[in-house]
């Protein structure tokens, strides 16, 4: 069985694509002791007006979906995500 942070990287690694698009990218930084995972936005991404959507409905929901133990998603460069 695949452990928490491998699901949220491969969570991270299906959603690229779609940020490359756009000319952007996403990193994992951490993953706390209380389940937040830390991301940092790169290119387009970190500073994008539609950001704290694709947070939420997209990059939110996916590791979510990967690993429901998560309890918050940050992205440490866009503090408003």
């Amino acid at each position: 069985m695949e452990n928490l942070e491998g699901r949220v990287q491969r969570a991270l690694t299906d959603l690229r694509p779609y940020l490359e698009a756009d000319g952007g990218d996403i990193q994992l930084v951490e993953i706390t002791k209380d389940l937040c995972v830390k991301v940092e936005l790169h290119g387009a991404c970190a500073d994008c007006q539609m950001i704290h959507m694709t947070m939420k409905g997209g990059v939110e929901q996916a590791i979510r979906q990967a690993a429901p133990e998560i309890t918050k998603v940050e992205a440490i460069n866009w503090p408003a995500a």
